[in-house]
């Protein structure tokens, strides 16, 4: 037996027992005619004691071991005279009988403990001693337990979890696929899944009318916190439904799992018309924590003689609340922020509402002070506030101030990890244009149902279509999304015709789906989380690779096993891709 007992649970009530614990050596400290060893396993710490009263032989062992050394030990549980009120076992310690090193360990590379000192590369490469920190196997104990309150939620309202196909078929649209060449039919590929999204929809035409599965999907795009090449979505589709049913059911789940694994009941999560999240917010994924919505002000600010207001589509700010206090040194900061190339903006106007109620802009030569005491009118401020302005066109300024929102927010202390702020973001937009292929894109994908009010809209307005379309957000961050999907043929053929396939083109890359269709397609809709973000979000984390067991760095590597690899020539033979590369490398 190596264990009687696991190294978090033994308690007073345990004193006297005979127990065996085995575990990793998280320090040892000799100290002459003591000595203590501090063992570690997923469960937790327990000390171990040896003096000056044991055989020789086992002091000596004890002190033999190193950092991380896998040991099993016997002994008896005792009340431990300085104690330690800050982990489960902190009362008791273990007077060893008898130690037996099952196995050494070189010392490792970075100290394992909450506060390493080891830098994210090193841990990446690591990966398996930096999953032995508490910090990090929380971080997956706790991506186990929702993943088990997913389930039985779902169960509970009668989704039946279907596994779909990882070998599929490529699409053009969306994201670029990774592709599998196919050894017995050669020249020909396989793609790994964006989305099981047309396998999901066949489900609902078999008659399965709940579906769910936690799914592994693949992207081959450009990598940042919030991405990974491959990653997990909770995908979910329903039969017979309309959006209304789709928000409450998953609305539940959201509910369900904040109560019984954060332990807050988070109350009815209200909704926004995508219009209206852009007007007031500059961004589809609001992060409503915190106030500081967008005023418009062309009525107010136009027509003075600033050219920067008088040429600009659309003038907007926001509120920073009691910040008039902020310095000329501060001010700049904020400026030189938003003219960063990746906001791209070109100024920014300031005016402190003092606290004599008058206001001072950067711009007084151009405004009187009844002037801009409208402006503070307009923004409902009060004496202490600071107002930040822009002035461009208005899909452009819009997505600056929301950049500037985000960055002054966060430096108010605003942005608290311990508060969900969720929101439904419903009626986007079906269809978006795409510069570079000067063509309309699906917003989601060719699927999305457009609102049956709105389809006359197609051949003349396109960018005005809404689709049933909807998005769940907390604090900021895109959770999940679905629609409401097409079910009928005709309309499905239209959509790819607004979508630029020819007849034959949708034909090769859908037509199993269109010939579906024409067996009786019910109503349906879905939604998938990503569930790596949800996780991260729980877990305050800013980053998904921390709730990932082993993720890819931000150049899609695995560095702990050197992946990707090149492989042999004779694999590549039998995959037919050979020529290719020989061509590749004499180039």
């Amino acid at each position: 037996m190596h264990r009687t007992h696991t190294c978090g649970e033994l308690t007073l009530s345990n004193l006297g027992e005979q127990v065996i614990l085995s575990g990793w050596v998280q320090k040892s400290r000799d100290l002459g005619g003591m000595t203590f060893v501090d063992v570690r396993d997923r469960y937790g710490i327990t000390q171990l004691t040896f003096n000056s009263d044991d055989d020789e032989s086992l002091r000596a062992q004890a002190r033999e071991l190193g950092r991380e050394f896998v040991i099993k030990v016997a002994g008896t549980v005792i009340e431990r005279s300085s104690k330690n009120p800050k982990i489960p076992t902190g009362e008791i310690e273990i007077k060893v009988s008898s130690l037996e090193i099952l196995n050494k360990s070189k010392l490792p590379p970075f100290t394992i403990e909450d506060e390493t000192d080891g830098g994210e590369d090193i841990r990446m490469k690591y990966r398996y001693l930096d999953l032995r920190r508490n910090s990090v196997r929380e971080n997956l104990v706790l991506r186990h337990k929702m993943a088990q309150e997913i389930r039985k939620y779902l169960d509970s309202q009668d989704f039946l979890e279907v596994e779909t196909p990882v070998l599929i078929k490529s699409t053009p649209e969306g994201a670029r696929d990774f592709v599998v060449p196919s050894r017995m039919n050669p020249g020909e590929f396989y793609a790994l899944p964006q989305s099981p999204q047309t396998f999901k929809q066949l489900l609902m035409v078999s008659g399965f009318d709940r579906y769910f599965q936690i799914v592994k999907c693949f992207r081959d795009e450009d990598l940042r916190a919030d991405r990974q090449p491959e990653f997990t979505q909770i995908d979910c589709e329903m039969a017979f439904v309309e959006q209304e049913d789709i928000l409450n059911t998953f609305e539940g789940l959201t509910k369900h799992l904040f109560k019984h694994v954060k332990e807050i009941d988070l109350g009815e999560v209200p909704r926004m018309t995508y219009a209206d999240a852009m007007r007031l917010y500059g961004s589809d994924k609001p992060d409503t924590r915190f106030g500081m919505q967008f005023v418009e002000l062309n009525d107010i600010v136009k027509g003075h003689g600033f050219p920067v207001f008088d040429n600009a589509e659309l003038v907007v700010g926001i509120n920073a609340k009691n910040s008039a206090s902020y310095t000329r040194k501060q001010l700049d900061a904020l400026t030189d922020y938003v003219k960063r190339p990746q906001i791209g903006a070109t100024g920014l106007i300031y005016a402190r509402v003092n606290e004599d109620g008058s206001v001072k802009s950067s711009v007084d030569k151009f405004y009187s002070e009844e002037q801009l005491q409208k402006w503070s009118e307009a923004f409902g401020a009060e004496k202490g506030d600071l107002l930040l302005i822009m002035a461009g066109t208005t899909e452009k300024v819009r997505k600056q101030l929301n950049e500037l929102r985000l960055y002054v927010a966060q430096e108010l202390g605003l942005r608290d990890k311990q508060k969900f702020s969720p929101l439904w973001v419903i009626d986007f937009p079906l269809l978006e244009w795409d510069e570079d292929s000067e063509r309309y894109h699906a917003m989601h994908h060719p699927f999305t149902s457009p609102k049956p009010e709105d389809i006359a809209l197609l051949d003349s307005k396109p960018g005005e279509v809404r689709a049933n379309a909807y998005d769940l957000v907390i604090n900021g961050v895109e959770i999940g999304g679905g629609s409401i999907r097409i079910h009928d043929r005709d309309l499905q053929s239209l959509m790819f015709k607004h979508l630029g396939f020819s007849p034959e083109e949708a034909q090769k890359q859908f037509g199993f789906l269109m010939e579906a269709f024409t067996y009786g397609a019910p109503p349906h809709g879905g939604l998938a989380f990503g569930f790596d973000r949800l996780v991260s979000i729980f877990a305050g984390l800013d980053s998904i690779r921390d709730v990932i067991a082993f993720p890819k760095n931000n150049s899609g590597r695995d560095v702990m096993i050197d992946s990707p690899s090149s492989i042999a020539t004779a694999q590549l033979e039998e995959l037919s891709l050979a020529l290719d590369v020989k061509k590749k490398n004499s180039n």
